[in-house]
């Protein structure tokens, strides 16, 4: 795979970013594309190194060694069709997802893992540009109906994998556009939603339904949808956020990001005018939530033109390297610094929120903090514990809070009699990916609970597949890690 020396003529390189001052000016993507001869470089790296644990790494599957190889040699349109047989959606992980497969990239044992994300990334906008992505509509229908709920990556990849299989698939969105998260959520610097859009294009050629504008459970009861479709695949997100129950939360200026992020993207696209208008301008903003959310919600109010942007964080800061107990090829809980973090944001580690203060009209002016600590005891979990002395007022005009979900909403599944665990994610298991109810499947957030995009699209594929069987007795389609049919 790749030159057998490569891992050690050439340094791990990634594409640069546009400076601060000028990307924070806008909305677009601001990464700059290595050269050709720097992504062969880059795909050279990749050792021949017996067993590849980047295949374990990815929920996918993806044959990287493979296409890293391809790359190395030139042969795009080769690469284009080893990625797409097992992922969908390259364009979309190839920027969003936080690359468990490097961690677990054998060079990365001892040097800087291969640039397998950024490969991936380059690979499929190569397919796009040469023409090579092209609706690949089965030969032959079958004449089911398949319905799939919610058109984020989960319900986009099970609908495209049910489409191949020649099934006549609708999916329904409760929003105006598809996309789920991707669309409203992921801000655009990260990804253009036009990115979104060319692949949309693509599966609607290929003669999938989208109906956009749709809340199952509402404007559709589930019984309706029961008597129309032959299966149905739930793939709705882990959309219930997590709540700060404290002093002042109710307070004008104290706002879940996913109000928050959503209504930029929004803004981005055209709209202009909004119920509750929610902007950064001019504050002094807190940020409390120390993930990809958290960093979201830091980019957006920089680009709104924040004052100043604080990120607080419950947990200690992590060390750089790996912990002790995360050896590789495991994910490790290691200290990221996003781009969004690197454009002025001010971080704070073990730093809990305890008051909300505000202003005699209800406006958010400022909030309360303590360090805390976290005591592990012998045999106990960790238990956090306020260290006195430490209380702060901050100013404060907008707080985001990013805490993460707590499960999906139950509509529609109360209607269906769906078994759910305390978490709210529906049951069922990887054996077939169907619920209590026959002919009612489950997939991505929905039923494992709020991860990764990589994740719900390995989930998508796989549903799929046992969707197909449950309607024909067997399928054709590829379970994790077997390649699909070439689809460029």
């Amino acid at each position: 795979m790749g030159k057998i020396t490569g891992f050690l003529e050439f340094d791990r390189k990634v594409e640069p970013y546009a400076p601060v001052d000028e990307r924070v000016k806008n909305y677009k993507e601001f990464t700059k594309p290595l050269k050709e001869k720097e992504l062969k470089n880059q795909g050279a790296r990749c050792m021949d190194c017996g067993i590849p644990f980047c295949h374990s790494g990815c929920p996918l599957g993806n044959l990287i060694p493979d296409f890293n190889d391809a790359v190395y040699k030139g042969k795009w349109e080769k690469a284009a069709e080893v990625l797409h047989a097992t992922n969908n959606f390259p364009e979309f992980t190839g920027r969003l997802c936080p690359a468990p497969c490097e961690e677990a990239c054998v060079l990365g044992i001892n040097e800087d893992p291969v640039t397998i994300e950024n490969i991936e990334k380059n690979i499929v906008e190569t397919a796009f540009k040469k023409g090579w992505v092209v609706p690949c509509p089965p030969e032959n229908r079958t004449g089911k109906k398949v319905a799939v709920v919610g058109s984020g990556p989960a319900g986009l990849a099970a609908a495209q994998q049910l489409n191949r299989a020649g099934h006549f698939v609708t999916v329904f969105e409760r929003d105006e556009k598809p996309g789920g998260l991707l669309r409203y959520g992921i801000p655009d610097f990260k990804m253009e939603k036009h990115i979104i859009d060319r692949r949309l294009e693509v599966m609607e050629a290929e003669g999938i339904e989208f109906k956009c504008g749709v809340h199952i459970g509402k404007d559709i009861k589930a019984d309706q949808l029961q008597e129309e479709f032959d299966a149905i695949v739930l793939c709705g997100g882990a959309t219930v956020r997590r709540n700060l129950p404290i002093e002042g939360s109710d307070l004008n200026g104290v706002v879940q990001a996913m109000d928050f992020l959503p209504q930029n993207n929004r803004r981005v696209d055209g709209v202009k005018q909004f119920d509750n208008e929610i902007l950064a301008t001019d504050k002094d903003v807190i940020v409390i939530g120390g993930g990809d959310t958290g960093s979201d919600c830091i980019g957006t109010s920089f680009r709104q033109g924040a004052k100043s942007v604080s990120n607080f964080e419950i947990m200690p800061m992590a060390t750089k390297d790996r912990p002790e107990g995360q050896p590789w090829p495991f994910w490790p809980m290691r200290l990221r610094t996003s781009s969004s973090h690197k454009e002025g944001a001010e971080r704070f580690f073990s730093i809990s929120t305890k008051k909300f203060v505000g202003d005699k009209d209800g406006n958010l002016t400022g909030l309360i903090t303590s360090k805390v600590e976290w005591i592990k005891e012998p045999g106990k979990s960790m238990v956090l514990k306020e260290v006195e002395g430490t209380e702060k007022e901050w100013k404060c005009e907008l707080a985001l809070l990013a805490l993460g979900f707590t499960g999906s909403e139950m509509t529609i599944a109360e209607q269906l009699g769906l078994k759910a665990d305390a978490r709210t994610n529906i049951k069922a298991t990887e054996e077939n990916y169907m619920t209590n109810v026959p002919g009612v499947f489950v997939a991505g957030d929905q039923r494992r609970g709020q991860s990764l995009i990589v994740w719900a699209i390995s989930e998508g594929r796989e549903a799929a597949y046992h969707v197909d069987t449950y309607l024909m007795g067997e399928s054709e389609l590829p379970l994790k890690g077997e390649g699909d049919l070439p689809r460029v």
